[in-house]
């Protein structure tokens, strides 16, 4: 009965994992991993210690980079410090108007940072198109963890 219980809530957490790595407000990676270890507390499938650690080291690496690929899409698009700082205020107002603020807060806190720094246009707006490209890159690193855990959740039952 315990071990029904745990599944389920594995299942419910690898969804809304998969969720958040969309939804702001969710922490994708690490509800999917919670996901992961729901289900290592059953008799039905069991990780190793290795696993699981490197696992939460993939989640804590990958929820930082969430935080910084912006930034890094930002500078290696000719930012300059004030793009990066624009950027970086950008992306803490966007969080106050999710899900769309957390797109538009990097690009337009980048290209205001670049305007304030007496950068051209067309330079801020390419600064704040290598936010944006960051941004999306982190989805996708998000979606691919998430994506690997519910491969992992459901493989387990096979071995």
């Amino acid at each position: 009965m315990i071990d029904a219980i745990l599944i389920i809530l594995g299942v419910i957490c690898l969804i809304t994992g998969m969720l958040g790595c969309i939804l702001p407000m969710l922490p994708g990676p690490p509800l999917a991993y919670a996901g992961l270890l729901l289900l290592h507390f059953t008799d039905k499938v069991q990780y190793t210690t290795a696993q699981l650690l490197v696992w939460l080291l993939i989640v804590v690496v990958v929820q930082i980079l969430d935080y910084l690929t912006p930034l890094l899409g930002s500078k290696y698009s000719g930012g300059s410090k004030w793009g990066n700082w624009g950027c970086v205020i950008g992306t803490v107002i966007g969080l106050f108007f999710a899900p769309w603020g957390l797109i538009a807060g990097p690009f337009l806190g980048a290209v205001i940072g670049e305007l304030l720094g007496d950068k051209e246009l067309s330079q801020a707006l390419k600064s704040g198109f290598g936010s944006l490209v960051g941004f999306l890159l982190g989805t996708v690193l998000k979606l691919t963890v998430c994506g690997y855990f519910i491969y992992q959740f459901f493989a387990g039952f096979i071995r």
